[in-house]
């Protein structure tokens, strides 16, 4: 915003940047459920391809795409740290919201696949070896829910983690109804209860990612971070003393759990704009954990302004 008050002082950016970084220890936790995965993702393609089960091979599949997940993480934290440079001010932060996206969008492919299969097998069911299927899902779901277990201890705040941990998560779901259908074919010889498992596991992978489609692209969007209404935010603003009008209030977020906020504060003009803009951030960080905030603080003539009132304009607010 341009200013041309002899009164306007463009202050405050409170920036802190020590959020938004992966950790030692969330890497540790992903790099150990990518081993564990990509150990008993070979012996399943293999297995599921003998027995002929649906079920069991749309796990592989899943399986492959879990791995790729936490790969994708792993490198979107990595390019996530580095420093802030050049023409990218924010650094490469998005990036994990660019590998959640990511992982959203192949649930989704998976899912619509996996449907158009298992449709095709119900009308058309092969032969299933259901004690090899059976014991196959039983071994991926320790497996899984070993996985599940280390990447529960990671920060799942973050979306690029949330997003390999959903794959993870449907893929224990998935080796569970895949170890019902392998029973019920083992006793009952029904086989085409492999592919209402399958249709099982596609519903679970099209919930997951249709969720990390929808808040990733909340991010991209810039929309207000959910749980920060924007309209308590500059409610709270205004309530602040001295504080008589706010313009341009923007709310967004830029990564996992790094939410960002910039405006225009008018206060009077024989008060200390520097004291007021930092009242206002302190209130920001202590009551909505807002950290990063930029806050363009310009003096009001007291014949112009309610001293008791406080407008607020929100042009483009999300």
């Amino acid at each position: 915003m341009s200013d041309t008050s002899p009164h306007s002082h463009d202050h405050g950016h409170h920036h802190d940047h020590s959020h938004g970084v992966a950790k030692d220890a969330d890497k540790r936790y992903l790099v150990i459920a990518l081993l564990l995965l990509l150990g008993f993702m070979a012996t399943e393609v293999v297995v599921g391809i003998l027995a002929k089960s649906l079920a069991l091979i749309s796990d592989a599949g899943h399986m492959l795409t879990d791995v790729g997940s936490i790969a994708l993480a792993l490198v979107a934290m990595r390019l996530a740290a580095r420093p802030a440079t050049g023409s990218y001010t924010y650094g490469l932060k998005r990036v994990e919201i660019l590998s959640a996206q990511a992982n959203g969008l192949t649930l989704l492919l998976l899912s619509v696949w996996f449907v158009v299969e298992a449709v095709r097998r119900l009308i058309h069911p092969p032969q299933v070896e259901g004690v090899l299927v059976t014991v196959i899902a039983v071994v991926g779901i320790g497996v899984n829910l070993l996985a599940v277990w280390t990447m529960s201890k990671a920060n799942r705040q973050s979306l690029n983690v949330e997003g390999s941990f959903q794959h993870i998560l449907t893929d224990l779901y998935a080796f569970i109804a895949t170890a019902i259908a392998g029973a019920i074919i083992w006793w009952t010889g029904w086989d085409r209860v492999d592919a209402l498992a399958a249709l099982v596991v596609a519903g679970l992978m099209l919930k997951a990612g249709i969720g990390l489609v929808r808040d990733s692209g909340r991010i991209f969007l810039e929309a207000a971070p959910r749980g920060l209404d924007p309209e308590a935010i500059a409610n709270a603003i205004c309530e602040e003393p001295d504080v008589v009008r706010l313009d341009d209030l923007h709310v967004w977020e830029v990564t996992s759990g790094m939410p960002a906020l910039s405006g225009h504060l008018v206060v009077h003009e024989d008060i200390d704009c520097h004291e007021v803009r930092g009242r206002v951030e302190a209130m920001l960080h202590d009551r909505f954990k807002i950290l990063h905030t930029t806050l363009q603080t310009d003096h009001g003539h007291r014949s112009s302004l309610d001293p008791k009132s406080c407008a607020f304009e929100s042009k483009g607010t999300a």
